[in-house]
This record gives C-alpha cells, structure tokens and sequence, in this order.
C-alpha cells in the first residue's frame, strides 16, 4: 500500500468503524489473554480493543507505511507488552505452539495463499489455541453481487493491495485443520456492498488427543 494510502486509511475507515466494525472488533478481543499475535495488523485498529488479561501482543505488518502509522498508536495500547515486525503470515518467524491466540482482521483476503497463510497459523498456536477472525467474504447467499463480485474483482485486486472478492473463509479455516467453534455471519454497514459479506468467529487448534494439523483422526 503506497504512503498516502496508509495515512489516509483511518480517516476512510472511520465511519463503518463507528458504525459497526468497532463493536465486532471488541467483542471478538475481550475473552483474549496470554500471548497473541496478530497478523496484517495494519494501522492499528484493534489496539484499543485489547484486554488487560493479554500478556503481550506482536503485530505483525509486512507493509512498511502500515507499520509507520501503527507505532503512532503503540502508546495508547492496553495490552501488557507489545513487539511491531516485519513478517508476512506465510513465512511468521515464531517457534512452533508459541501463542495462545492469532487474530486475523479483514486480511485473509488479500494473503497471496489462504492455504499458506492458515498453516502458519496452525504451526504457531498451542494447542487449544484460539484463532479470532473478522474478515469479508464471498456474497454466497446473494447470487446477483456474487455475479459481480466474480466480474469486478480481477481489477479490484490490482487497486486494492490483492484483495480478493470472491474468497470462501469459512471452508478454508475448516480445511485447515482448525476447528470452528463460533461463526457470525452478517453485512457490516455502510460499507459497499462488494465487501459487505463478512464472517467473524473463534477457531481452535485442536488439543492433546484431538485431530492432528490435517484434521484427520
């Protein structure tokens, strides 16, 4: 994402995060605690949501105007101790079973590889870690702003840092061996409709005696 981008995301962002993906933001935080990492952590958005019973938070951010504006904000993070690097979600530079949650907001659709990415999330977590996601998703239920969602999005990924419109979530977090426990799905507003759909939720990894990284028994 270029500088002016970046600068100008919080102030684009405002109102539909007032209006409803704050509240999400914060409801999907609260239960959080212990060790945390969150991924494509952008300018900062969910600092403030951060409950006090987290230890530490590392922020992951490949983009380096996105990680500019996000140390503006480390000073008025709630959580106990927070790290900023430089890493992309297919190549997290953490030791196996390391932390307790990953938090992936609105960036699952823009990694070059859903598949990559949620290994990497697999192999960093303990288990019975928690994986929290928010992210918009494929307007499966609405076949007319699919239709335009499948049309539209070739040139959409090149204006939009490679998001995608079209992508199914939900049954990628279940094909990775990462077990749902809770899916809200819903339009978020005033957003545009071609990234109204979203999905927001809580996966595990499996613990002790559970299915292994494949989901397989």
């Amino acid at each position: 994402m270029g500088r002016l981008s970046a600068l100008l995301y919080d102030r684009m962002c405002r109102r539909v995060e007032l209006e409803t993906l704050g509240g999400w933001r914060r409801d999907l935080l609260a239960p959080l605690s212990g060790e945390v990492l969150e991924i494509g952590s952008g300018t900062g958005l969910n600092l403030p949501f951060y409950p006090s019973s987290v230890a530490s938070v590392i922020l992951s951010e490949p983009d380096p105007h996105m990680r500019n504006q996000l140390r503006r904000k480390l000073a008025e993070a709630r959580a106990g101790v927070v790290t900023v690097i430089d890493a992309s979600v297919d190549a997290l530079p953490l030791l196996d079973g390391s932390v307790d949650a990953v938090v992936a907001t609105l960036v699952l659709c823009s990694v070059p590889d859903q598949r990559s990415a949620l290994a990497e999330i697999h192999r960093v977590l303990r288990p019975s870690g928690q994986f929290v996601f928010l992210e918009h998703v494929a307007a499966e239920g609405r076949p007319r702003l699919l239709k335009w969602q499948r049309r539209i999005e070739p040139i959409w990924k090149r204006l939009a840092g490679n998001c995608h419109l079209t992508r199914r979530t939900e049954a990628a977090i279940e094909g990775s061996g990462l077990v749902l426990d809770r899916v809200t799905r819903e339009e978020f507003y005033p957003a545009p409709a071609l990234v109204r759909t979203s999905i927001r939720g809580v996966a595990r990894k499996p613990g002790p005696g559970g299915p292994d990284a494949f989901g397989s028994p």
